[in-house]
């Protein structure tokens, strides 16, 4: 399950409807991503996500079918912010069951590489310097990368 939300996101309330009754699974692997509050030492104040609903979705799913498609699951969830975010406040989920933990944390990190690099999403950050977009760091393509010849 994908999801792009501009509500905010509960990562515990995720992650406790995500393993509920789950007797299927004998790992659950969860990723949350918070809005910082400051990046190469400038000041962030709000995390700005733009979208484009409909399209960001079918490729998050594209993504999440990849996922499964790469790694021996049970079941895979993401869910992403878009508008405004603040400090502190969670951007994206992400959580990996499996029957072992190996496939659910190499699925886990996989989809966020993914996610972080390939999904249509645009980020700026406001704050008491101005405003700036933000790109995805040469460290994240590198992330991405090494997928290239990993499992």
């Amino acid at each position: 399950m994908v999801r792009l939300q501009t509500d905010p996101i509960d990562p515990a309330a995720l992650l406790a409807a995500f393993c509920h009754a789950r007797t299927d699974v004998g790992a659950v692997v969860s990723f949350t991503g918070l809005c910082r509050a400051a990046t190469d030492g400038q000041t962030v104040e709000t995390l700005a996500l733009d979208a484009w609903p409909g399209f960001t979705e079918r490729v998050m799913g594209a993504l999440e079918t990849e996922t499964r498609a790469r790694f021996d699951l049970i079941d895979v969830v993401a869910v992403h912010r878009w508008g405004e975010v603040g400090v502190g406040e969670a951007i994206v989920f992400v959580a990996a069951a499996a029957v072992h933990r190996r496939d659910a944390f190499l699925a886990a990190d996989f989809l966020m590489d993914q996610l972080k690099t390939r999904a249509p999403l645009w980020k700026r950050e406001d704050g008491p310097d101005g405003r700036r977009w933000i790109e995805p760091r040469v460290s994240d393509h590198a992330d991405a990368a090494r997928w290239e010849t990993r499992p």
